[in-house]
């Protein structure tokens, strides 16, 4: 195992404390950015269900196309990100690279109209956006952070990520609301704009502590670093999307179709509350431990969703989906962090990232398939089973 230690984290005894009491600035930072942006894209991703299944009249399959189209677009462009910024020691460039791709896409969805083709190319062009700073701006965080505080330092930039997740559907239902659906993605466009100038004016570049290297495949195969990989990966195989799963919670409980789009804010909640007392858990007890019990969670959403009933199902489902991202969004970069060498944090991250990418695209597909051809409700079911054992395999392998 790599015990990463920095040139900038070599200090005393004192100052390593110091710094461990607070947040590096450029945490709060990048978590300024990512609230911005999240403002940005989650306006677009509570829309779209709602625009494609009850505007456009798009089946299960199509929107299972589609979603996994923009899950899937992420995936080979974090490889591509994370080598980039270790070739270069420029994690913040790449970084503004994909924030800005994503940005400009917002101007192209009015010109989209009802083309699901077109749609589906924009969200794609979005996603690889996201897939080009996904791994620097997490190396940022990473070579920010001192090692034994990797897991609070995620979860507070996950926490200021989630109040972007909460404002964002609540800015789409107020514009749906007073104004022309197309506004959207003019305000998302402002948004992630913003986002990009606090990137580029706030952040602190990482500069010649980032060391500069080639991509060594033979460091990213030790056995500690493939486990976790292939089991993030097998994970995220049994991981049904949140464009399905809001669709099943409003279907299944009757909840009108036009709060649709609200229905993230109950998940984006939870995750603004737990994301940092989760990530400091997961310091103490264990950090993959806490990663197994997140989808534990989820398991009990994909239980609830397939029972159905009323809006108290509802709230325990989203907050249940909530504390899930709580427990594993940021805690598994924290895993993986302190498991790669100096000067290929970003590559390294990025390829569990692109493995878990490839495997929700496919679980979103599969599982659209399943709802067309079966019904919304054995769809839950095969797909708990899968987590079930998939959950059983990471803890035998923890």
């Amino acid at each position: 195992m790599y015990l990463r230690e920095l040139p900038h984290r070599v200090r005393s005894g004192r100052a390593v404390r110091s710094a461990a009491s607070k947040v590096p600035s450029t945490v709060l930072a990048l978590g300024v950015v990512s609230l911005l942006t999240d403002i940005s894209a989650e306006m677009v991703t509570a829309f779209l269900p709602m625009y494609l299944v009850y505007g456009l009249g798009a089946g299960y399959l199509q929107l299972g196309l589609v979603d996994g189209l923009y899950t899937g677009a992420t995936a080979l462009l974090r490889l591509a990100g994370g080598h980039l910024a270790d070739r270069t020691g420029k994690p913040k460039a790449v970084a503004l690279v994909g924030y800005g791709l994503s940005a400009v896409t917002k101007l192209g969805f009015p010109a989209a109209g009802s083309s699901l083709p077109m749609i589906g190319g924009l969200l794609a062009v979005d996603r690889a956006g996201k897939g080009i700073r996904t791994g620097p701006r997490d190396a940022m965080i990473t070579f920010a952070s001192p090692a034994g505080q990797l897991g609070r330092a995620f979860g507070v930039h996950r926490m200021l990520d989630a109040v972007g997740a909460l404002l964002g559907p609540v800015v789409a239902f107020a514009l749906i609301a007073f104004a022309a659906p197309d506004s959207v993605f003019v305000v998302s466009f402002c948004f992630a704009a913003a986002g990009v100038l606090v990137l580029a004016t706030w952040v602190r570049d990482p500069g010649g502590q980032v060391e500069r290297v080639r991509l060594d495949l033979r460091a990213l195969l030790r056995p500690e670093y493939r486990r976790a990989t292939v089991l993030a990966t097998v994970l995220g195989l049994a991981t049904i999307s949140d464009a399905f799963l809001f669709l099943a919670a409003q279907q299944r409980t009757g909840v009108d179709p036009g709060w649709l789009p609200l229905l993230p804010v109950g998940v984006a909640v939870t995750f603004l509350t737990c994301a940092v007392p989760m990530g400091r858990l997961a310091d103490r007890l264990g950090r993959w431990r806490v990663f197994l019990l997140g989808h534990l969670l989820l398991l009990a959403v994909y239980l609830l969703l397939f029972v159905g009933g009323n809006w108290l199902v509802l709230v325990a489902a989203l907050g249940l989906h909530g504390l899930f991202y709580a427990a594993t969004d940021g805690v598994l970069m924290a895993c993986v962090g302190p498991l790669l060498p100096a000067g290929q944090t970003a590559g390294g991250l990025a390829v569990v990232q692109t493995a878990q990418a490839l495997a929700r695209t496919c679980a979103a597909v599969v599982f659209g398939a399943l709802a067309a051809f079966g019904g919304l409700g054995m769809s839950f079911v095969y797909f708990g089973i899968a987590l079930a054992v998939a959950v059983a395999v990471g803890w035998r392998s923890r």
